[in-house]
């Protein structure tokens, strides 16, 4: 719920502070970072970042992979493998990119349910340490491709049908869903027959995954409870949880630790009598509320009775969560964090679309005007990965501060980018 007071700072990086009532994120002040960089902006907490991986690593020693679908740049992957974190990719690209930060191949796990012939031979070729198969296809696609000699380890995903309370498009362990194998019918288990009969594969385990944004960590016990049964008779060494565990957007909203997770995740597959080692997933996670957004305000359209519209120079190209899902964010001007929010608004981007906004019901100081450097805070995640060019909108520039400086690791593209690869 989105209230007429402060922000909520909880919702902030962990490094951030607001001397004289500006924003600072790990010692660098945004409205400076803006001017330095431009806007929109994504700003990161590194230390935020390195902290999480490292809670990440402790809540799962049995190994935890970063799910680099959240946010990904060759210095985020390089964080996170140098914070003690294996690399979750879900397609060749994101294999590369990983590769590209010098990432071992070997410290990477390739999800997808559609990977290529190529993304598998790719994978297969660089020396990928787990493969985690979704359907019989890819079975088939990796007996062709994989050679005998060198069985690659394998993760059979199961789909436990468990229905998450989250979001419908983020829920992946219904039984009606495109991910992994039914636990009906027979389904899962031709399917570990056709494993352990193929010399390209050998069954390192199982994986498991029921969604996104999950704040009720019980569905995760009930993910493990469901698939005990089937998994109890296997001697596989890995049982992975995926990720999924949800963070607090707005006010009001709590959300687990990375630590507290961990443990009942734990405490499950010990009831379970599960004695393999568990891993999991994290992405949203580790990144989320480590960063912002900084926009800047050019327009302010008060309509008398009906609404106030603020738009800025970013929107749905930045963020497609609101418009994606109708996710909720907070707002407020990086130069009075600690001001009340009065002002009822609606916070739209810059794109030809009605729907473009990015905070449906906003709350703001009361002397918003242009100009201002507006703040969204929990944009670490599925911002800067699901952005877009929509009407040829250049991608923001991400910025990673710490102890005061601040650098940018992937620039702001321009319009001459957009055209390097059209041809005519």
């Amino acid at each position: 719920m989105i209230t007429g007071g402060p922000v909520p700072l909880h919702l902030l990086p962990s490094g951030a502070t607001h001397p004289g009532d500006t924003l600072h994120i790990a010692g660098c002040d945004v409205i400076e970072l803006t001017e330095r960089f431009g806007t929109p902006l994504f700003v990161y907490d590194e230390q935020h970042l390195i902290d999480r991986c490292r809670e990440a690593v402790g809540a799962f020693p049995g190994g935890v992979a970063y799910a680099s679908k959240a946010f990904l740049c060759k210095a985020m992957a390089r964080l996170a493998h140098d914070s003690g974190m294996d690399i979750d990719v879900a397609t060749g690209g994101e294999l590369f990119v990983a590769r590209a930060a010098g990432v071992p191949a070997s410290r990477m796990v390739l999800h997808g349910n559609n990977k290529s012939d190529e993304e598998l031979a790719y994978a297969i070729d660089e020396g990928i340490g787990r493969i985690v198969v979704d359907s019989f296809d890819e079975i088939d696609r990796i007996r062709s491709i994989a050679p005998a000699s060198a069985p690659l380890r394998v993760l059979l995903r199961l789909n436990p049908g468990i229905e998450a309370h989250t979001h419908e498009y983020l829920q992946t362990g219904a039984i009606d869903s495109k991910f992994g194998f039914p636990m009906v019918e027979g389904i899962a288990d031709r399917a570990v027959e056709a494993i352990e009969e193929s010399p390209s594969m050998t069954l390192a385990g199982f994986h498991v995954h029921v969604g996104s944004q999950v704040f009720d960590v019980a569905s995760f016990a009930r993910a493990i409870a469901a698939i005990a049964p089937f998994i109890s008779g296997a001697d596989v060494e890995e049982v992975s949880i995926g990720g999924g565990l949800g963070v607090a957007y707005v006010d009001g909203e709590e959300s687990p630790s990375i630590a507290q997770w961990g443990r009942v995740v734990h405490d499950a597959a010990a009831d379970a009598g599960i004695t393999a080692r568990i891993s999991a997933e994290p992405g949203r996670s580790i990144v989320a509320d480590a960063a912002v957004t900084a926009y800047t305000i050019g327009t302010i359209k008060d309509i008398p009775g009906t609404r106030t519209y603020v738009a800025v120079d970013g929107g749905m190209s930045d963020n497609p969560r609101p418009v994606l899902y109708g996710s909720g964010y907070e707002a407020f001007l990086a130069r009075a964090v600690g001001a009340q929010r009065p002002r009822a608004v609606r916070i739209v981007g810059k794109h030809c679309e009605s729907g473009d906004f990015i905070v449906r019901d906003a709350r703001l100081s009361a002397d918003v005007g242009v100009g201002d450097i507006l703040v969204t805070p929990v944009t670490g995640a599925y911002g800067h990965s699901m952005g877009s060019n929509y009407n040829k909108v250049p991608r923001p520039a991400v910025v990673f501060a710490r102890q005061g400086t601040a650098r940018v690791v992937v620039e702001r593209e321009t319009y001459r980018d957009m055209v390097a690869k059209d041809v005519g």
